[in-house]
């Protein structure tokens, strides 16, 4: 009789686990399954299991390819295994090709005389991993995206300014799976918001594309937020920002170029501080007037910077570009709702959107 053993931590359970078990399956008679204990995932997850040690050893021992499962408790690091390969003295130990602690395992197998395996990580269609379900379970469906009304380029960790802020809000339609009621690539964080439903880390996503991390920051913390500006996200300040509903449109107003490189644009990133400034204070106070008044500091810089002018509105108290601008959508704030009824009938690729707040406060 050939024994074949496998050791790992089935936190939670899947298709790419049962094909694991079955490729080893092969290489001999019977298949003895090691399950991780809790004190175990801990040592090597760093977090504690998403399913009771007790819960994963019944599911792995009743699948029909296992013999026999046992649970291990906390040894050395990827060797929890070992008392119970004493026991089973098994003929082979079988791993995955991406197995990290391949070097001690190959040399307890030398030491004790048992044949060494790999096999592919996995072959089932659309292969997942533990990690990545626990990711997908926690996944919203709907994410906002978001305007920001002062201090982009601030939130870039190379631009970033001491004492500068971010002022941004969170907006309504949201966005989700089949639901998707803007133009792509158009300044209004979508790429973050694609990220985040993706069960991907917004933050981390968009910093490793070499842009700034404002737009996952304030689609996930949602509402009127005020950020310091940093190498990383740190909220200063944050409302549901209510006040601002009824006055907000956004207006599609031209194709962004894909191939422009936008980001060593000659910019006055004191003024955009500046505008930054203003914004926080009005944020803060919940003064529209000073709001408006630092969206069009914003505008006045992005102009300097070279991107088109925009078209006039009536009742149209300030307006930007959204983002980094030079295409895309551009943000108005109108006087009331009756002017924002006026702009959405007669300007095309307008649209009204409204503060988010998770809490619906």
């Amino acid at each position: 009789m050939t024994t074949v053993m496998v050791s790992g931590c089935y936190d939670i359970l899947h298709a790419g686990h049962v094909q694991f078990f079955e490729d080893a399956r092969e290489f001999g008679d019977e298949l003895v399954v090691c399950v991780a204990g809790d004190d175990v995932i801990r040592q090597h997850k760093r977090r504690r299991p998403a399913l009771p040690a007790t819960h994963r050893l019944r599911l792995v021992d009743s699948l029909e390819m296992v013999d026999r499962a046992y649970l291990t408790s906390q040894g050395a690091p990827g060797l929890d295994f070992v008392p119970w390969l004493m026991v089973e003295e098994p003929d082979y130990l079988v791993t995955t090709q991406d197995d990290r602690y391949e070097a001690e395992k190959r040399a307890l197998c030398e030491l004790h005389g048992v044949r060494y395996e790999q096999v592919l990580k996995t072959r089932v269609a659309d292969p997942v991993s533990s990690t990545r379900i626990r990711q997908r379970i926690s996944v919203p469906e709907r994410v906002p995206l978001r305007v920001d009304f002062a201090g982009g380029w601030l939130d870039v960790p190379e631009r970033a300014i001491e004492g500068a802020y971010i002022v941004n809000c969170a907006v309504d339609p949201c966005v989700g799976d089949g639901v998707w009621p803007y133009k792509m690539q158009s300044g209004l964080g979508g790429s973050a918001a694609y990220a985040i439903l993706a069960g991907d880390d917004g933050v981390i996503s968009e910093l490793s594309a070499g842009v700034g991390w404002q737009d996952p920051a304030v689609i996930t913390e949602t509402g009127l937020c005020v950020w310091a500006s940093g190498p990383r996200p740190r909220l200063v300040w944050k409302s549901a920002g209510a006040w601002l509903r009824g006055r907000m449109a956004v207006v599609y107003v031209a194709d962004r170029d894909p191939a422009a490189d936008i980001a060593p644009l000659t910019r006055d990133y004191a003024a955009i501080a500046g505008a930054g400034s203003v914004a926080m204070h009005a944020a803060r106070n919940a003064d529209y007037g000073a709001l408006c008044e630092a969206v069009r500091l914003s505008y006045r810089a992005q102009l300097d910077e070279g991107m088109a002018e925009l078209p006039e509105a009536v009742g149209c108290r300030a307006r930007k570009w959204c983002g980094a601008g030079h295409g895309g959508y551009a943000l108005y704030l109108m006087s009331d709702g009756g002017a924002r009824n006026d702009l959405l009938a007669h300007m095309p690729d307008s649209m009204p959107v409204e503060p988010y707040d998770r809490w619906g406060t």
